[in-house]
């Protein structure tokens, strides 16, 4: 063996230096949870009821299919939540840009939590009832279609503008670590001590979230404004029609989500790769992909192309959707799902920044209401056109012709809506 060069240590420590500012730039970025105490506050808030409802997404469908033995009285559960979303969404908005936004996330908590402990009573029955767990249903999404505009106008005000990707990179890492960790807690607890305890798991953390959210300064309605009223909400519409760079996050991911949403046909796809303990499996895949993407998201700061950013992420759903769709075995199915969760993080973080970066304060309530519709009509639906084209034309053509279209869908949108493609978030 030959003898070691001077030169070779200081080669390994400068390749060793490069490795490490690499991946210091990939890391997510944290700087926002230490610099701002109430972003921190509603973050750590958020994460605990976000982790409670992930659990209560296992824990009442469980209950429903146990009570009535039917697929299709689980099915009617999205529509009572589905409903209260595209009509008080533009409500939520114009009380959002009249009220105090951090009081209306606070009740709407609250609200919450109330519906939690009523579904643990009736767990707690000896006979528990259906009817109530819709209503509550119900209830419960008609807070969160109210508070989601107050809870999105008021992360701008949270961090400095240079600091919004970064926070919208949190906020996906808080969604995807509790999409992960809520349903696999639900179903051991379920499994090992009830519904009872998974209901009650579900009221200790919104009771944790209300904690939070009590310690934040408050956030007042900004200057000059008036009530809700149709007028109001009318003008936030305009304002929107009148942007297109704003109509491009909009279009983007309607058109994504409706055409290459296939999770509607993961249980079909399960039991032609291996049964019903695949379908978990298939469900965690995007979130997982979701949750590595938002770990590495430091990056995300030096883009400042936003738009074409959001079109390549809504292309790559589309691609992994088709490769998913061709996938010949589970472990590439799987790998595919991960890139278009990847995919689709990549695209919510660019349209956050953009949503929070340029829309006046004043209209933030209102804007957050029609973003509220356009990311909860596109999946909703994007699932009922899975289903119905896989039913008229088979499960690989419905997944494979999905996510062609979505990929035809985004480049149509990059091609009319040209403010979008070159929107540039730097100065001038």
């Amino acid at each position: 063996m030959g003898g070691q060069t001077a030169e070779e240590p200081k080669q390994a420590r400068l390749a060793l230096g490069s490795v490490r500012r690499l991946a210091g730039q990939a890391a997510i970025d944290l700087g926002p949870l230490r610099r701002h105490r109430d972003f921190r506050l509603l973050w750590l808030g958020l994460t605990a009821s976000y982790f409670g409802r992930m659990v209560e997404s296992v824990a009442v469908p469980f209950q429903i299919y146990r009570l009535t033995h039917s697929t299709l009285a689980v099915g009617l559960l999205e529509l009572f939540a589905f409903f209260p979303l595209v009509t008080l969404g533009l409500v939520g908005g114009a009380f959002a840009d009249a009220h105090d936004r951090r009081r209306i996330v606070l009740l709407s908590e609250a609200g919450f939590g109330l519906a939690a402990a009523l579904l643990l009573v009736n767990s707690l029955l000896p006979h528990p009832q259906l009817l109530p767990i819709y209503g509550l249903e119900l209830v419960a999404s008609s807070f969160y279609a109210l508070q989601r505009p107050s809870l999105d106008s008021l992360m701008p005000r949270l961090v400095d503008r240079n600091e919004q990707t970064a926070a919208a990179a949190l906020n996906n890492l808080r969604f995807n670590a509790t999409a992960i960790g809520g349903p696999a807690v639900a179903g051991i607890v379920i499994a090992g001590f009830g519904l009872p305890a998974a209901f009650g798991i579900y009221v200790g953390m919104f009771l944790l979230s209300l904690v939070a959210i009590v310690a934040m300064r408050a956030s007042p309605p900004p200057t000059g404004a008036e009530r809700p009223s149709l007028r109001r909400i009318r003008e936030g519409l305009d304002y929107a029609r009148g942007r297109p760079d704003l109509l491009g996050t909009y279009l983007v991911d309607m058109a994504a989500m409706f055409f290459g949403m296939p999770i509607a046909l993961f249980p079909a796809v399960a039991d032609r790769l291996g049964g019903p303990a695949v379908l978990g499996v298939l469900t965690a895949a995007p979130a997982a992909g979701s949750l590595l993407i938002s770990i590495g998201s430091g990056w995300t700061r030096h883009v400042h192309r936003h738009g074409r950013a959001i079109v390549l992420a809504a292309g790559a759903w589309g691609l992994a959707v088709i490769g998913f769709g061709l996938a010949p075995s589970l472990a590439i199915a799987v790998v595919f799902l991960a890139l278009a969760g990847a995919g689709d993080t990549i695209s919510g973080v660019f349209r956050s920044t953009i949503w929070n970066q340029t829309i006046p304060d004043r209209l933030r309530g209102r804007l957050a209401g029609i973003e509220l519709i356009s990311y909860t009509s596109g999946p909703t639906l994007g699932n009922f056109e899975a289903g119905a084209v896989a039913a008229a034309f088979g499960l690989r053509f419905s997944i494979v012709s999905g996510g062609v279209l979505c990929v035809v869908s985004t480049i149509a949108c990059a091609v009319f809506l040209r403010g979008f493609w070159v929107y540039d978030d730097r100065p001038g």
